[in-house]
């Protein structure tokens, strides 16, 4: 009996480490491994700043469309609205949990570390579009509409942040007019869900005419866009490395653990598919590095960027993108006999 035990224990690290090994050798995470290579060898390689938000426009306007093709064919039920709310609940409930982790483990300020917890709350879309497109490779069919969950956890994490500060600093942070236009009307979210209402609205006819737009060049302007995180991620390393403490960097593979665990968990009681569990796993384990900076900038300005920015994109993301996407897979598949 122990030794079948064993054998399916051993067959299941098997697995999840041939799904890590394949990731890793995808073009998607080598082109990252090369941007960050090349920003520690002091390249002078480098996508232009027009170029790199060209190519994230493009990817916000694919996912998001392709989003809502899928929910026009699937169509608006129970389990949508629930999905859409337990996303928003876990995007204010994380920053908490993280907040109480980095007081525990490290010494940053109540105002670092609640500015910290904001971007563990809310979520990377290229981290999500990565884990959507390991999904789709693995013969997994997520649901559509967790591009939506996608958008309506970037900005509860901010109130989260607040709410932190406001509880826990010596100073409560107002909410001011900047920070609310900041928060509806970020360019990411706004080209997000704009997309994501457009293929909702057009359904496969709209899919049918911009097809060769969005499907077939899809993986190729990832690739570009992955090697452009990676030497903005490298020359972040290389430049924060005094404040990454042996506390932060745990920090910044135990948040994405914890995070992960507690979306496997809403999303089992969501019902949803392994690609759909897979999905939220990533979205509650990501952390954000473009929204909720631009918001902190303004909220809490005494707050140090280099150690928010370092952690979430130097730390988390490479993590995500390597390792834990390969392992949310394989545990959603283990929990849902995907």
């Amino acid at each position: 009996m122990t030794s079948i035990k064993q054998t399916g224990t051993e067959a299941g690290m098997d697995g999840t480490l041939a799904i890590a090994a394949n990731n890793l050798t995808s073009p998607i995470i080598l082109f990252f491994i090369l941007g960050v290579a090349a920003a520690f060898a002091r390249s002078d390689l480098s996508i232009p700043e027009a170029v790199a938000k060209g190519l994230s426009i493009y990817l916000l306007l694919a996912i998001g469309f392709k989003g809502g093709v899928s929910v026009a064919g699937h169509g608006v039920d129970t389990t949508l609205v629930l999905s859409l709310l337990a996303g928003a609940a876990l995007s204010f409930a994380l920053p908490v949990i993280a907040f109480a982790l980095l007081r525990g483990i490290t010494r940053l300020s109540v105002t670092d570390a609640a500015a910290v917890a904001g971007h563990y709350g809310s979520i990377s879309i290229v981290t999500f579009v990565a884990a959507s497109s390991v999904a789709t490779s693995a013969g997994l069919s997520p649901e559509g509409y967790m591009v939506a969950v996608a958008a309506v956890m970037e900005a509860p994490a901010i109130l989260s942040a607040l709410w932190i500060i406001a509880r826990f600093g010596t100073t409560s942070a107002d909410m001011e007019e900047g920070l609310i236009r900041e928060i509806l009307l970020n360019g990411s979210i706004v080209l997000l869900v704009g997309s994501f209402f457009i293929g909702w609205a057009t359904g496969d006819e709209g899919m049918q005419l911009i097809a060769p737009f969005i499907e077939e060049p899809f993986q190729g302007v990832l690739c570009l866009f992955l090697l452009d995180m990676g030497l903005v991620a490298g020359r972040g390393l290389r430049e924060a490395r005094t404040v990454l403490t042996a506390g932060l960097f745990a920090f910044g593979v135990l948040m994405p653990i914890i995070g992960a665990g507690v979306g496997a968990g809403t999303g089992l009681l969501l019902g949803l598919s392994p690609g759909g569990v897979m999905l939220f796993m990533t979205l509650a384990a990501s952390a954000s590095y473009i929204a909720v900076p631009a918001a902190m900038r303004v909220a809490l300005p005494e707050a140090n960027p280099s150690i928010y920015l370092t952690l979430s994109l130097g730390v988390t993301f490479p993590f995500n993108l390597t390792l834990g996407i390969p392992i949310y897979l394989a545990i959603s598949r283990a929990l849902t006999g995907g």
